[in-house]
């Protein structure tokens, strides 16, 4: 004999009929307890009593349901999925199936299908596990860095973005700097600092940000680096950047950290505004380092002393870009026009290549072999407005940028009228009619001359 499987409701159904059968309970009792009729309880005690516990389980149990789809229709299904949407997701290929092929059929039951058979992959047998990184054995041996945009000032200020600089080997806080928004000129500006007091670490790690990395090599005029990249290699600074975002969990960790502590530190302290958020940062800094740093696996100091000047320093951390003069002696840059002064230097230019220094205070300098150029700027009216690529990591920066623009008082627009459209131009005469012949003077009456004529003639009008 062997095992029935029974549910809990069908052990209740059994329990109750038990007692029905001794004589402890009545039928009615028992329908009243089972939610079912009297008559279904003797039929139900007919059938204990013929084959047994195991008759009380449901008779289609075990059994294929009568409203199953034909496997016919499931075969050609898995076929189709096999040939033409073997990349598609469940719910896009049930969408393809009815639309192209008339097979209509449920995201759930072709999901459960496909994975049978082996088309896809649940979400838990998809999810990938990282294996946790040792850090580094030496301070300045690795810097891991990224921006962290979220609401540093709750309700009082608008969110910004927290540029974090991290140690891997002591998770300490190597430089803060609160901005408006990720780009090359913010993480400039941070990296100033931190070369100015840390000196140069031997590589940063960060994420696919395209301030560290050129998606097409032959994007950021051809030279296949970033300017972020460029300036790093100047300094003789390695820059990695991660694959995904576990690569560099240190930071993402200390970043949630950051969002949370920081947070409130700024709240207790009352500031609200980005300047005095980074003059707070020091000594946030210094309390965060002394609770969570840890002591490296060697004491060794991988920082090495920043030996450029300062004048060489501002030329590396600048936006440097190559531009090909032309005949006339000028070139384009950020849709300005600009005309090299004609010198002696200058007229041997036509042709080749020189070096545009944008600097942050917004000076542009135009430099060939390291000999600074005299120019004019010749501005453009940009009738179309070229659609800028904006990131996601900038984008709420644009926005603010856009709305300012937008809400700015502009000058009103003079309707032009049909008259001045056509090419009216006005002699300033009042419109009229000519006027008619003077009359003639009579012996009795004196003549009566109009100021109009009287100004033909250049002099008052006299009686005849």
């Amino acid at each position: 004999m062997g095992w029935v499987v029974m549910s809990e409701r069908d052990v209740q159904r059994l329990r109750v009929l038990s007692e029905v059968a001794g004589g402890q309970l009545a039928a009615v009792s028992a329908a009243a307890l089972l939610d079912v009729t009297p008559r279904q309880v003797r039929r139900l005690l007919r059938r204990l009593q013929d084959g047994g516990g195991g008759a009380i389980a449901h008779r289609l149990r075990g059994r294929p349901s009568n409203r199953r789809i034909a496997a016919e229709v499931r075969d050609d299904a898995l076929a189709l999925v096999r040939e033409r949407y073997a990349d598609f997701g469940p719910a896009l290929a049930s969408e393809k199936l009815a639309d192209l092929h008339g097979l209509k059929l449920s995201a759930e039951t072709l999901r459960k299908w496909m994975m049978e058979a082996g088309l896809w992959l649940s979400r838990a047998q998809r999810r990938t596990f990282h294996q946790p990184r040792s850090r580094r054995e030496c301070l300045g041996e690795l810097i891991q860095i990224d921006g962290s945009e979220h609401r540093w000032f709750e309700d009082r200020a608008a969110a910004c973005t927290l540029l974090v600089f991290i140690d891997d080997a002591t998770g300490r806080l190597m430089q803060l700097l609160f901005v408006e928004s990720e780009s090359t000129e913010t993480y400039f500006q941070v990296l100033r600092g931190y070369l100015e007091v840390r000196g140069r670490p031997v590589a940063f790690y960060s994420d696919k940000h395209t301030v560290f990395r050129v998606a097409k090599q032959d994007a950021k005029g051809g030279q296949g680096v970033t300017q972020f990249a460029r300036a790093l290699s100047e300094l003789d600074i390695e820059i990695l950047c991660a694959n995904s975002s576990q690569a560099k969990g240190r930071v993402e960790r200390v970043n949630r950290t950051l969002q949370d502590r920081l947070v409130k530190e700024l709240r207790l302290a009352g500031i609200s505004s980005i300047a005095d958020g980074n003059a707070f940062l020091p000594g946030f800094i210094e309390r965060f380092n002394d609770r969570f740093a840890v002591t490296p696996a060697r004491s060794t100091n991988l920082h090495r002393e920043l030996t450029v000047s300062p004048n060489r320093l501002r030329d590396i951390l600048c936006h440097r870009v190559l531009r090909h003069v032309g005949a006339q002696l000028t070139m384009s840059y950020e849709r300005k026009q600009i005309m090299l002064v004609r010198t002696a230097v200058t007229e041997g230019l036509v042709g080749q290549y020189v070096d545009i220094y944008h600097f942050a205070d917004g000076q542009v300098d135009v430099r060939w072999k390291g000999v600074s150029l005299p120019y004019t700027v010749f501005d453009k009216e940009q009738r179309v407005t070229q659609a800028e690529i904006v990131e996601n990591k900038r984008l709420g920066a644009a926005l603010a940028l856009v709305k300012a623009m937008q809400d700015a008082p502009k000058p009103p627009v003079r309707v032009k009228s049909n008259s001045e459209a056509g090419g009216y131009v006005s002699n300033a005469r009042k419109p009229g009619r000519r006027s008619s012949p003077l009359p003639q003077a009579s012996s009795t009456a004196p003549a009566k001359v109009s100021p109009l004529a009287a100004g033909l003639k250049g002099g008052a009008a006299r009686p005849g």
